[in-house]
């Protein structure tokens, strides 16, 4: 077998060629940033460097929600992925969106995944203070939860590291610059490995 790997290797690589779907919002689709230097192709670069042949699709539309989200979903999975990445919710926060709400729209993408039988890591959101703590207690909860009921690899917080430090976001104070992006990509590299190490398909 690996003689005939070696006879047809681009037919190999091709058939080991995975497709990860990141499908979040403008803090994944590379908002303000040049195209290199967005989430989806900084976390492909270090997966390859990594030794995973993987093809990183860039699904985030800036200024999505998850309402926004679940209305795209089916057409974006047209793609064919072999895991997903969920991050959204950000936008739902910022709008003071009813955490019911947006916990019903992610409950139903993970539905809807876990019947594809996709793999999925579902990034967390936080929500800021100045919502009140029962606000912040009830969105920050929806992750954790479904994340466990859905059996999806979670990742407590997509900014982790980044938030609140201005040498690491762009001007507007919410968006990660480049040098943020890497830092995100490194955090959140070995939650993405484990992943793409779930090969069982659900």
């Amino acid at each position: 077998m690996a003689f005939f790997c070696l006879a047809v290797n681009s037919l190999c690589a091709a058939a080991a060629e995975k497709k990860l779907l990141v499908f979040g919002d403008s803090l994944t689709a590379g908002y303000g940033l040049p195209y290199d230097k967005a989430f989806p192709v900084q976390l492909e670069k270090k997966l390859r460097e990594t030794g995973y042949a993987v093809t990183v699709i860039n699904a985030g539309v800036s200024g999505d929600t998850t309402s926004g989200g679940l209305s795209r979903l089916d057409w974006t999975l047209q793609q064919k992925p072999d895991f997903v990445i969920i991050e959204l919710g950000a936008n739902d926060m910022l709008r003071a969106t009813d955490p019911a709400v947006t916990r019903d729209n992610l409950q139903k993408m993970l539905e809807t995944l876990q019947q594809q039988k996709i793999p999925v890591l579902l990034a967390g959101m936080k929500a800021t203070t100045n919502l009140g703590q029962k606000y912040v207690t009830a969105f920050d909860d929806i992750y954790p939860v479904l994340a466990k009921k859905y059996s999806a690899v979670y990742y407590p917080f997509f900014l982790e590291g980044v938030a609140l430090h201005r040498d690491l976001l762009q001007d507007d104070g919410l968006h990660p610059s480049a040098a943020g992006v890497a830092v995100i990509v490194d955090k959140i590299l070995p939650s993405v490995e484990k992943l793409l190490k779930t090969t069982d398909k659900r």
